[in-house]
């Protein structure tokens, strides 16, 4: 007899994990004889759970505060879903031994394969403790203020301050957001020490030699190898990184330094982008309601439809973008599969980088309503990250012609042409930061002294060198090792970066496309979007209209590109 399942994720919001089992148990030990309506009922399950799991961890980040949303997002997190895996890999088995399969679903399957052969029961209680630590280090850096003239700020909040005109205040503000890190450095260090120890041993149990080939598979990274990810850096440290320098030199000659730039004068702060004249920095808006009426009617430009789908969110609440304290820090897009909606969550304060997040965080939930609108099931809807960046980074770009007021945006002619210029400096500034964090995670696991937090540490520092030049460390060393501690991806999401860089590539492609003929590379980038995860990662490339890129030859032009576009824009 089956077992009905919910009308509503309500039904999983206080449930344990023996609440849970016996749906799994059901779809196990029910006959397969109808593979479609077995498959349809495991997504449906997957999606309840689903939305409710993500509900209860936005929740928590939207007020990590409060105790009780904690209980309930470590519930999910670390007591029912990594003891669910067992039960998901028996249905992938069972899925995989039916030899039903479809063109639509050929990926996922070859996803589930993966899954089984990597499975290891001992490692369910690992995963488990891992996500402990990651809810952790979210707690401390979620609690994490700032003493600013008189008032007690997040970090985040602080980040206008380092854009400021005036450089000894960029500089206070540059050290305050870095306060926080500098002083929570052992206990942060020591969070990893554990979580280097789970990973390393997770990655044994499963037959690997480092969690960095562990983690490789675990991606489903089936198209390109870490070698290829080597090839990436050397191409980012010939091409791109000389490119950045070339910035700094002009940024530097701008502001009158007889040296390199000081951190608090460069991109690469990850506060915010100061202006090279001392000017003040654009303040496009000062309340959520601001920042949503000009980005819906940014998105109505580029498209309507995906404007609509930018309604939708507005209309349901699905956005939380203003920093606050007790507030998880980042931002980030999940999707509430059941609800069949997105949900925006970002730490917003006022800035024009806040706009270019908007626009990103915006791209992967048109990437989720797209897949969502044209694909059946939960498992073919996610593409990977290497694709799901391409949708936020492209938007970046694709939405960049009607930031100016006139066009129903943010800016005036020139606050438009200064916001758009530093976006372009960021990007390159951002893919050689890319290529830093994977070479750094990359020596983490493989290196032999990843458990080793004073080498992290120095090994940091010397990769840094590698793919950060033109700017004057001196004095900030404590800061520029706070850089990674501050760097969310190291510690709750491992190996989940150098997607930020192949993805780059790819929007890169899909705007110089757009240049010659923005509908049909918006049309293109639609297409590639309803694809989902249902087809391999080159072919979702190709459907938008582009390649994957790892080698400098490849890599060269789209920087030319980035490049030329910087001339055009530059002033003095």
């Amino acid at each position: 007899m089956s077992l009905t399942l919910p009308g509503s994720p309500d039904a999983f919001r206080d449930a344990t994990l023996d609440g849970v089992v016996p749906y799994y148990r059901e779809l196990a030990e029910r006959p397969l004889g109808d593979v479609e309506a077995w498959l349809a009922d495991w997504s449906r399950l997957e999606s309840l759970f689903s939305d409710a799991e993500t509900a209860a961890q936005i929740a928590y980040d939207r007020d990590t505060t409060d105790p009780e949303k904690e209980a309930a997002a470590l519930r999910f997190s670390s007591e029912i879903s990594p003891q669910l895996e067992p039960w998901r890999v028996r249905l992938a088995e069972r899925a995989v031994q039916s030899g039903y399969t479809r063109p639509d679903l050929q990926t996922t399957v070859r996803r589930w394969r993966n899954e089984i052969e990597l499975f290891r029961e001992e490692n369910v209680p690992l995963f488990a403790e891992l996500e402990k630590l990651s809810s952790r280090y979210s707690k401390i850096t979620g609690g994490m203020t700032v003493d600013w003239e008189g008032e007690r700020l997040t970090p985040s909040q602080v980040r206008p301050y380092a854009a400021a005109g005036d450089r000894t205040v960029r500089e206070r503000a540059f050290r305050a957001f870095f306060r926080p890190y500098v002083d929570a450095h052992h206990e942060l260090a020591a969070v990893f020490d554990r979580m280097y120890e789970l990973r390393q041993q997770a990655a044994r149990n499963a037959g690997f030699d480092s969690y960095r080939d562990f983690a490789h598979r675990q991606k489903h990274r089936f198209d390109y190898t870490p070698a290829d990810c080597e090839r990436f850096h050397d191409a980012v440290e010939r091409t791109v990184v000389p490119a950045v320098e070339r910035i700094y030199r002009r940024r530097a000659r701008l502001l009158g330094l007889d040296g390199e730039v000081r951190p608090w004068d460069a991109v690469d702060n990850h506060v915010a982008v100061p202006d090279p004249l001392g000017r003040p920095p654009v303040r496009p808006f000062s309340t959520q309601e601001e920042l949503v009426r000009a980005a819906q009617r940014v998105f109505d430009r580029v498209d309507p439809e995906l404007g609509g789908f930018f309604g939708r969110m507005v209309e349901a609440g699905m956005l939380d973008l203003m920093a606050r304290p007790g507030k998880a820090p980042g931002g980030y897009c999940a999707t509430l599969p059941h609800r069949g909606l997105p949900f925006i969550f970002m730490n917003s304060s006022g800035i024009a980088n806040d706009v270019d997040t908007l626009l990103h965080e915006s791209g992967h939930a048109f990437h989720a309503l797209e897949a969502l609108s044209h694909l059946p099931l939960i498992f073919q809807w996610h593409a990977g990250s290497e694709m799901a960046e391409v949708a936020s980074m492209s938007m970046e770009l694709l939405g960049s012609p009607y930031l100016e007021r006139a066009a129903g945006g943010f800016y005036t002619a020139e606050e438009a042409r200064r916001a758009r210029y530093a976006h372009l400096e960021e990007l390159l500034v951002g893919i050689a930061h890319i290529a830093s964090v994977d070479a750094f995670q990359h020596w983490i696991y493989t290196s032999g002294e990843g458990g080793d937090a004073q080498a992290r540490d120095q090994a940091w520092l010397r990769i840094r060198d590698r793919f950060q030049r033109g700017i004057d460390w001196s004095g900030c060393e404590a800061e520029r090792i706070a850089r990674w501690y501050e760097q969310i991806h190291f510690f709750n999401y491992p190996f989940y970066y150098i997607e930020y860089g192949i993805a780059q590539l790819g929007a890169l492609q899909v705007w110089r496309n757009a240049l010659g003929d923005r509908r049909e590379a918006v049309a293109a980038y639609k297409r590639a979007l309803a694809l989902g995860g249902s087809r391999p990662l080159p072919e979702l490339y190709a459907a938008a209209g582009a390649q994957l890129v790892f080698s400098a030859e490849e890599m060269a032009p789209l920087v030319e590109l980035v490049e030329e576009e910087l001339d055009s824009l530059a002033e003095g």
